[in-house]
């Protein structure tokens, strides 16, 4: 992931790869990085074939420490793409903390020979596809003898409509009303008001089909003549509906903050700054913009002055209302300065990839983030010690 962050050919690991997964077949670590490889390039659907072969020969496996282990962290996994679980090999890479990643499948009992371990986490994250896997491994999981961190039942309720709901009532927060529908319903409100779906009823709204991330297929509806235009070139079941929240600063310009949250603890993981609403990391000119750079590089200098203590009772109560110890938070503010809530999950990639001589400044507060995730798996193994 971090030559292909970095733009790097991966054509001829690629290459070497499918040699040696031709010479040996039974090799797993082979082909789940040749699944990788074709995730990142696009391949979806080749990739997860691949990496369905290679979890039928095996479905543990290991990131060793640096050095001696201090924490053994077993993370419970499902199958899936590169946002199917949490990305914990970013939160421990370089550090004491040793990982072994256990893939597990609804339709099969649940393995009872486990590494040794001292903490188990599941990785699993929020969809359609992994809700029946999550009470499998609630189920599984009830009695473990070791702790369990982001416990699956909780996992479950990260909906997006589901956090709305859950956040609904919490002061400084804005949780725009999301409602899931039907093809056919969204149809009819595309001669009608809304008002039947969303409180208020107005345009515009922000629609993206189920199951959809990092803006794919999410767009803003000024009307309802747009309806139509959308779903004419969206072919899904089922979308989420929400009214759109202008969050614009006195600027003009839209701010996009990735918050993580650990053991209730925010911390700063990324701010995207961009003139168009829909705000992405990748689509909001950081790389190529230095004034941008210079906004998130005060963010992060002064989170813990500024934007942690205007938002803590918010994310105290985010905290306990989902009772999860690992969560990312995406958000904005709105222009009377409460949180707007964009998604709340456990999947989204947290990483030190950005390069040094462009970000000086990540580098610093990525370790800052890892630092927290691991004394967190510390507490945790003390208070399973105890």
């Amino acid at each position: 992931m971090k030559m292909a962050f970095s733009g790097a050919d991966m054509a001829p690991l690629g290459a070497r790869l499918l040699q040696r997964a031709e010479h040996h077949r039974d090799d797993a670590n082979t082909l789940m990085d040749l699944s990788t490889i074709l995730q990142l390039r696009g391949m979806r659907d080749v990739a997860l074939a691949m990496q369905s072969e290679a979890l039928g020969i095996r479905r543990l496996y290991h990131l060793a420490a640096t050095g001696e282990p201090a924490i053994r962290l077993l993370a419970i996994m499902g199958p899936g793409d590169l946002m199917a679980n949490t990305p914990l090999e970013f939160l421990v890479e370089e550090s004491d903390v040793s990982l072994d990643m256990l893939y597990v499948d609804a339709l099969q009992a649940f393995p009872t020979d486990l590494p040794e371990h001292d903490i188990a986490f599941v990785a699993v994250g929020e969809s359609d596809q992994n809700h029946p896997l999550l009470r499998h491994i609630e189920h599984a999981m009830r009695a473990w003898p070791r702790p369990v961190l982001n416990r699956a039942e909780r996992i479950g309720r990260l909906t997006r409509d589901g956090v709305c709901a859950l956040l609904q009532s919490v002061a400084g927060v804005v949780a725009p009303m999301t409602v899931r529908v039907e093809r056919k319903v969204l149809e009819q409100f595309g001669h009608r008001s809304l008002a039947g779906l969303l409180a208020g009823g107005d345009f515009p709204v922000i629609v993206r089909p189920v199951g959809s991330h990092a803006g794919h297929g999410l767009m803003k509806l000024q009307s309802p003549a747009a309806v139509a235009d959308y779903l004419a070139v969206m072919p899904d079941s089922e979308f989420f509906l929400a009214p759109f929240v202008d969050y614009a600063g006195p600027d003009g310009l839209f701010r996009k903050y990735r918050v993580v949250l650990i053991d209730g603890r925010p911390y700063a993981g990324h701010m995207a700054i961009s003139r168009r609403w829909m705000v992405h990391y990748l689509n909001a000119d950081m790389l190529e913009n230095g004034d941008n750079r210079d906004h998130e590089a005060r963010f992060m200098a002064g989170f813990d002055q500024d934007f942690a203590p205007r938002h803590a009772a918010a994310f105290r109560a985010i905290h306990e209302r989902t009772g999860l110890d690992y969560l990312v938070i995406d958000c904005g503010e709105t222009r009377t300065g409460e949180l707007l809530i964009f998604e709340v999950d456990t999947s989204a990639v947290v990483h030190a990839m950005d390069p040094g001589d462009i970000f000086p400044y990540k580098q610093p507060q990525m370790q800052k983030v890892f630092g927290a995730f691991r004394d967190m798996l510390a507490r945790a193994l003390l208070n399973g010690l105890a």
